[in-house]
C-alpha cells in the first residue's frame, strides 16, 4: 500500500501541488473522516489508505488535460468530491471552472461545506440526477460512476461536443471497453494508475 508520505511527495513533486494545497488536502481528509462517522461518504475500509486511494488517485487526472482559459470540467457523481475537489485545489486558472454533480442531499451538504471551509473558488455543486442534466464542459471526469457503455451513451446524448472523457476504472477496464465497443465506435487509450497498476485511466475523445 502506498504510504501517506509517498502520496504527498508524489502530489508535490510529480503533480505540482503546493504546500498550501497539501494543507487544504489535510483539512479535507480530516473533514471526510469526521463526516464518515455518521454518513457513508467513503468505504470505511479505505480510510487508512485515504491519501493514495482517494486523493492521489484523483489528482493523477490532471496529467491528462490543461486548465485552459474559459474552459471547465464536470465531475459526474462526485460523491465526497473525488476527483472534483482534488482537481479544484490544483486549479490556479481564474478562468477555469470545476462543476460537481451529485444526487445525494447529504453529500451535497458536505461538498458545499468543504468548498466554503477551504475557500475554493471557481467550483460549485449541482444537485440532482446527473443523467437528467445537460453537461456543458470540455472535460468530463468520473470515478465509481457507471458502466462504460452507459457513460458513453450519456456523453453522446447529454454532453457538449467535443469533449474529453477521463474515467478512473478498476481491473475490469479492458473488459468494459470491449463490451462498449460492441455498441459504440470510439477510439480510446488506457493508462495504468499510479496508485494501482491493475487499475486504469481511460481517455476517450468524443
Amino acid at each position: 500500500m502506498i504510504s501517506e508520505q509517498y502520496a504527498k511527495k508524489a502530489l508535490k513533486n510529480e503533480l505540482k501541488f503546493t504546500d498550501n494545497d497539501l494543507e487544504k488536502l489535510s483539512i479535507y481528509y480530516k473533514e471526510v473522516i469526521k463526516f464518515n462517522k455518521s454518513y457513508n461518504l467513503i468505504g470505511k475500509s479505505t480510510e487508512n489508505s485515504f491519501w493514495s486511494r482517494h486523493i492521489l488517485d484523483s489528482a493523477q487526472l490532471i496529467k491528462f488535460f490543461k486548465f485552459s482559459k474559459n474552459s471547465s470540467i464536470s465531475d459526474l457523481g462526485t460523491g465526497a468530491g473525488f476527483p472534483g475537489i482534488v482537481i479544484s485545489l490544483a486549479n490556479k486558472n481564474s478562468d477555469f471552472h470545476v462543476k460537481l454533480y451529485e444526487k445525494s442531499p447529504i453529500k451535497v451538504e458536505f461538498l458545499n461545506s468543504i468548498i466554503k471551509k477551504l475557500n475554493i473558488e471557481r467550483c460549485n455543486v449541482i444537485q440532482g440526477n446527473v443523467m437528467e442534466k445537460k453537461i456543458e464542459s470540455e472535460i468530463i471526469v468520473c470515478r465509481a460512476f457507471k458502466k462504460l457503455d452507459e457513460i458513453i451513451k450519456f456523453s453522446r446524448e447529454k454532453c457538449q461536443k467535443p469533449h474529453k472523457l477521463l474515467i478512473l476504472k478498476g481491473k475490469s477496464a479492458q473488459a468494459e471497453v470491449n463490451n462498449a465497443l460492441t455498441k459504440f465506435a470510439f477510439k480510446y487509450k488506457l493508462y495504468s494508475s499510479i496508485t494501482d497498476k491493475k487499475s486504469k485511466i481511460l481517455v476517450i475523445d468524443v
